[in-house]
């Protein structure tokens, strides 16, 4: 599917230097190693699983950052809300040169950069400190807030959740601004693995598509369907990505 963002105006950051193919090539077969660099108790290995694929069609094939852009005005923001367990994301962002898998297996320990839970002052690429549950979809309407106001409207925002945190209520107050308000750069990627408390008739989509998103369920291992839904168009409002992965065990 072809990516429906236009080019940027003259009164908008410039964007060119962010293209794709600008980025290096990572292996996705190296992922696996990757990971098992990272040892430790507090690995939450299922949670970080649940989100390796969609995380890396996100930053092979979609978003328009690199390390050479990482505070570039014009880049792309990704805004990890489902923090705990953030293996995958640190595989992928060493992957992507964001940072040297050397780092890799000192995870989780005193000195170590990469903690249980991302620090945005610490992790080269990461935009929030991920914490508790609930603050990611909050952050990322406000961060779309922040560049409308600052005239910068080229520039997406994308901020992975986990299903359960559906539960939290700061989320719903969220979506039920973003529909209305028209926040088109805004794009949630939710990772379904069964643990919400709650449901919705019709699926957690529904609960999105009701307040005025743009919506699509997908299963969350396929990498085409995923790149097909990230690039879904969705003019004038936000898009929600439910990816549909194996319950939690």
């Amino acid at each position: 599917m072809t990516n429906t963002t236009a080019a940027p105006a003259p009164d908008r950051p410039d964007t060119s230097t962010l293209d794709r193919h600008d980025a290096p090539a990572p292996d996705r077969q190296d992922l696996a190693r990757l990971i098992a660099l990272m040892t430790g108790d507090e690995k939450h290995a299922p949670a970080a699983h649940s989100t390796l694929d969609a995380l890396w069609v996100l930053y092979h094939r979609v978003l328009r950052v690199t390390p050479d852009t990482v505070d570039g005005p014009g880049r792309d923001r990704f805004l990890l809300s489902k923090g705990h367990g953030p293996m995958a994301y640190y595989a992928v962002l060493a992957a992507h040169g964001f940072f040297g898998e050397e780092l890799l297996p000192g995870f989780g320990a005193y000195d170590s950069p990469l903690g249980h839970h991302p620090d945005r002052l610490r992790v080269p690429g990461a935009e929030i400190g991920s914490g508790s549950l609930g603050h990611g979809l909050p952050l990322a309407v406000g961060t779309v807030l922040g560049l409308r106001a600052q005239g910068v409207t080229d520039p997406r925002v994308w901020v992975l959740i986990g299903d359960a945190e559906l539960d939290e209520g700061s989320n719903h107050e969220a979506i039920a601004h973003a529909g209305p308000a028209g926040l088109e750069q805004l794009h949630t990627l939710v990772i379904d693995n069964a643990s919400a408390t709650h449901g919705w008739p019709g699926g957690i989509a529904s609960r999105f598509a009701s307040a005025g998103w743009a919506a699509v369920t997908v299963d969350g291992r396929d990498h085409e369907a995923l790149y097909e839904a990230f690039t879904t168009p969705h003019p004038g409002r936000p898009l929600a990505v439910v990816a549909r992965v194996e319950p939690k065990n």
